[in-house]
């Protein structure tokens, strides 16, 4: 059967595959990536799935070969990219927060700030972002491109370096210390602006953004359901976080109600002890799929 429409999907290769392919597992869609293939196999007719850096991704969907993909906002940036940013997806590959480009030295180096960088020599893979940041702070300073192991380069071939950190270990690892943040940047879907203005693709990169969010939304939160007596109705409702109110079912016993939330996983080590002790009976943790508000 030939399917007459279809959105050609850009999804980053490398470090933000697996998250990204884990995510939409949990949206609903099934992902298969064989060898060195850059066209896996997905279980949506309607979408052709092509693996890139996610550097490349940006450009590839301003030109329009790719209607959407996902990528950094540090990549738009970096190509200047005009595209649609559908939405933001906080997710990346080792956490659920933002990551940073940072400014890197070091740790005995004489380099305290940006200013200190004036004629000296800086590695990045974000060069243009990195020229950006000089220009802003009014140093002039020489920016190369880094291929690879940046790190290790600092400080017998460059005396800086421009690099993506989510934690800041890799770069205590090889004796380095942050002295300023370049820019933040997040996962984000984007769009062809063309693309964008087709009601039929519109609606389908809109559809796949929703489910998305939703496996992001439930990343890191449970459900949680427990009965308790009416008597103690109150003293257990008064312990319950949640998105919005808590879901109260009169049970067909009497006197008795069935009480439902999603809060944070972290929370609920603490908080069913608690509920338990407040008079809560029959509590069940459950994992969520996706949380669409």
């Amino acid at each position: 059967m030939k399917i007459k429409n279809k959105v050609r999907f850009g999804l980053p290769k490398g470090s933000l595959q697996e998250s990204t392919l884990r995510i939409f597992k949990k949206a609903g869609f099934s992902i298969a990536t064989s060898g060195r293939s850059y066209f896996p196999a997905i279980d949506d007719v309607e979408i052709e799935a092509v693996l890139l850096r996610a550097q490349e991704i940006p450009r590839y969907v301003e030109n329009g070969v790719l209607d959407c993909g996902i990528t950094g906002a540090d990549w738009v940036l970096e190509n200047s990219a005009n595209v649609v940013v559908v939405t933001e997806l906080l997710y990346s590959k080792q956490s659920m927060i933002p990551v940073r480009w940072v400014l890197a030295v070091a740790r005995n180096s004489k380099i305290k700030t940006a200013k200190d960088l004036k004629g000296k020599r800086i590695a990045t893979e974000l060069v243009n972002v990195t020229k950006k940041y000089l220009k802003k702070n009014k140093v002039k300073a020489e920016v190369e491109f880094s291929w690879g192991a940046t790190e290790a380069k600092v400080p017998e071939l460059v005396d800086a370096i421009v690099e993506l950190t989510e934690t800041g270990s890799s770069l205590r690892a090889h004796n380095l210390q942050i002295i300023d943040t370049v820019c933040q940047s997040t996962t984000q879907l984007i769009a062809n602006k063309s693309s964008w203005k087709n009601y039929w693709k519109k609606d389908k990169i809109e559809n796949v953004a929703l489910l998305l969010k939703g496996a992001i939304n439930a990343e890191e939160k449970v459900g949680l359901k427990l009965n308790v007596n009416k008597k103690n109705l109150n003293k257990v409702s008064s312990l319950l976080p949640a998105m919005r109110n808590p879901t109260i079912s009169p049970l067909s016993k009497s006197g008795w109600f069935a009480i439902e939330i999603v809060a944070n996983e972290k929370m609920v080590r603490g908080l069913i002890p608690k509920l338990k002790k407040a008079g809560a009976e029959g509590i069940i943790e459950y994992n969520l799929t996706k949380v669409v508000p």
